[in-house]
């Protein structure tokens, strides 16, 4: 057996099951958000789609109204959801780095509890480690290009 044949086949999708994947992962991604919002008493009312950016399949940053007339930057994907009022960054990508910021505070602040519980500390190498990918993301100019300052 060749070396190929020895390798397992990676899954080859057309560009329509592509699609379809990248519309189920913002479906999904939409839904967290949403569920999160109402799970903090926070009744979304729409979402402003022209400032949400999707990094799939990492991150999706949504900015939803909701019914209270507020705005937020919620954000979802291969992390813990969050969310910030809107008025602490004005774009999709200053939200990021806020995410980023805050979740290194946060670690920070459960590490510094004594005694500190295995699953704390888990979660809290766990928000490191996202918040490092997250501002990764932030540094990244060609992610932003289109972004309006």
């Amino acid at each position: 057996m060749s070396e190929e044949q020895n390798q397992p086949q990676q899954e080859t999708l057309t560009p329509e099951q592509q699609q379809q994947r990248s519309i189920q992962w913002q479906r999904s991604c939409v839904q967290a958000a949403q569920k999160h919002l109402a799970d903090k008493g926070v009744l979304p009312q729409s979402i402003i789609e022209k400032e949400c950016r999707y990094i799939e399949p990492l991150v999706a940053l949504w900015k939803i109204k909701g019914q209270n007339g507020k705005k937020y930057w919620v954000i979802t994907g291969n992390l813990p959801t969050d969310h910030i009022e809107a008025s602490a960054a004005a774009t999709a990508r200053e939200a990021l780095r806020y995410f980023s910021f805050h979740w290194q505070m946060k670690a920070e602040e459960i590490m510094s509890a004594k005694p500190v519980e295995k699953t704390q500390a888990q979660f809290a190498n766990l928000l490191v480690n996202r918040a490092h990918g997250l501002y990764d993301l932030f540094a990244k100019d060609e992610l932003w290009a289109n972004e309006a300052s």
